[in-house]
């Protein structure tokens, strides 16, 4: 072992945490020990940790096998500041980001083709590993997403899910040029603004009577707004779905046009009607992206149209995590919710 791999001394100390200890209860502020990074990981001091749908999936019980106690949060932005073993491209002081993608098996069928978001036996950061709804967190150091040292913790932590999926679903959604977005949330507000910058036209759609969702999409360059009952008023090329309603899926390809492709964006969804196959024929398409890659990530954060956008955040402390994901669930706040420790 290298002299640079050695891992850092790290004197006892305790670290504070909003957990999980039962699906469907609320979180409980914890004094914890501080925990101390393994082979190939980093321990970050978490600056901010964006408070994401999936994080309600999880802690209603949506998604399977949650095993608590659990620590919530993927959307982790902090400063490292111990190294495990084995660590390399990263030293202490950076300031990095920790995505829902928190490790994958790079043996599987799907790592070798590039496709590690399908992993067969992946880890995922506030879900099978403890997450950044806390003052600390260990992630594995390769997962990690290096951010520019300037950046604001509040601002960039919707980027690390609700962008690196939105920028996913973008791509599904291939050359498109009218693309409407079901559901204007934190991903949305985001997208939105990438697909403006390529020239794009925005149609949102949202909750009926959201007159401020609505509004908000148009102040980010949407060219329509609107309830996701109604029709758009010309034909899209493509839509996204980042509303967990099944029920949005019909409505979605009654909205595209001939040869149209419906992407759902979401990690959970509540189960898809029945509907007619004239409304999937003429070579429309439903599909699905899941998770992300490292890739995503990479380019993501390269891409000319990716950079100073424009993130609404509404900062909670980390005693109020709860709050923050009963106002989610609300559907109380435009954008997006963060935590600061």
């Amino acid at each position: 072992m290298r002299d640079d791999e050695a891992p850092i001394h790290i004197e006892d100390r305790t670290m504070r945490a909003m957990v999980l200890g039962k699906v469907g209860e609320p979180l409980a502020l914890q004094t914890l020990p501080d925990p101390l990074p393994g082979d190939h990981e980093v321990r970050l001091r978490v600056e901010a940790c964006g408070v994401c749908r999936t994080d309600l999936h999880i802690v209603d019980g949506e998604l399977p096998d949650v095993a608590t106690p659990l620590i919530p949060g993927h959307e982790c932005v902090g400063l490292v500041e111990a190294l495990g073993s084995g660590v390399s491209g990263l030293k202490p002081g950076q300031r990095v980001g920790v995505p829902w993608l928190g490790g994958t098996c790079h043996h599987c069928e799907y790592c070798r083709s590039g496709r590690e978001n399908l992993c067969d036996v992946p880890e995922f950061t506030g879900y099978t590993r403890p997450g950044g709804y806390a003052s600390h967190i260990v992630a594995r150091a390769d997962y990690c997403v290096p951010l520019r040292h300037d950046a604001d913790p509040v601002a960039i932590a919707p980027l690390l899910c609700a962008g690196l999926i939105g920028w996913r679903c973008l791509a599904k959604a291939g050359r498109a040029k009218r693309i409407g977005l079901y559901g204007f949330g934190a991903a949305a507000h985001i997208i939105t603004q990438i697909a403006c910058r390529q020239q794009r036209g925005v149609y949102a759609f949202t909750r009926a009577g959201d007159v401020a969702a609505q509004t908000f999409a148009r102040s980010l360059g949407a060219v329509w707004a609107g309830s996701s009952g109604q029709p758009p008023p010309e034909p899209l090329d493509a839509a996204i779905l980042f509303a967990p309603v099944g029920d949005l899926v019909p409505q979605a390809l009654r909205a595209v046009k001939k040869g149209g492709r419906v992407v759902c964006g979401g990690i959970h969804m509540s189960d898809i009607p029945s509907f007619p196959y004239r409304w999937l024929w003429e070579e429309r398409e439903v599909v699905s992206v899941a998770n992300l890659t490292r890739a995503d990530a990479h380019d993501f954060f390269a891409a000319r149209e990716c950079t100073d956008l424009r993130t609404v955040t509404h900062v909670y402390p980390l005693e109020q995590a709860n709050r923050a994901l009963d106002d989610l669930r609300a559907g109380s706040f435009s954008g997006a919710a963060v935590l600061k420790p």
